[in-house]
């Protein structure tokens, strides 16, 4: 497994490891339940005040508005994600990380549109009350690639 970019003090190095790889395994969860549809166990994996910050749209705050905006997508198509975490800092109740994303969007009837999107994302988690590791933000720079 690739490391991140971990500069832990004195003993916090296995703490820093088990956060990294804690964040690992949300983002893991999030493709997972993304290609099964199941937006019930995306929305724990974010933080009530999540932002997402995409090219060319105003900024989605918290959330009930990616949630409304995933029911609508899943409405009609089903979407295949695939990720790459390049890099993890974890710093106290905070951390960032860098990923390399592919998003495809297939319609679920003859004829609609499939998209595919690639790129990069910049994140940011926050450590919760009950010690779990949230989304709290994430700005995307996937842009459109063929098919």
């Amino acid at each position: 497994m690739e490391r991140g970019h971990l500069r832990p003090v004195g003993g916090l190095m296995e703490q820093a490891m088990l956060d990294e790889l804690a964040i690992r395994r949300v983002i893991a969860l999030w493709m997972e339940a993304t290609r099964e549809g199941d937006i019930d166990k995306v929305l724990p994996l974010m933080t009530p005040d999540v932002v997402f910050l995409v090219a060319g749209q105003p900024p989605m705050h918290g959330r009930d508005g990616f949630a409304a905006g995933l029911r609508t997508m899943l409405a009609t198509h089903r979407i295949e994600p695939d990720s790459t975490v390049d890099e993890v800092e974890v710093c106290g109740d905070m951390a960032w990380c860098r990923t390399t994303l592919e998003v495809r969007v297939l319609p679920l009837a003859e004829g609609g549109q499939r998209m595919r999107r690639a790129g990069h994302t910049l994140s940011v988690f926050r450590r919760n009350s009950s010690g779990a590791w949230q989304l709290a933000r994430d700005a995307n720079l996937l842009v459109p690639v063929p098919i």
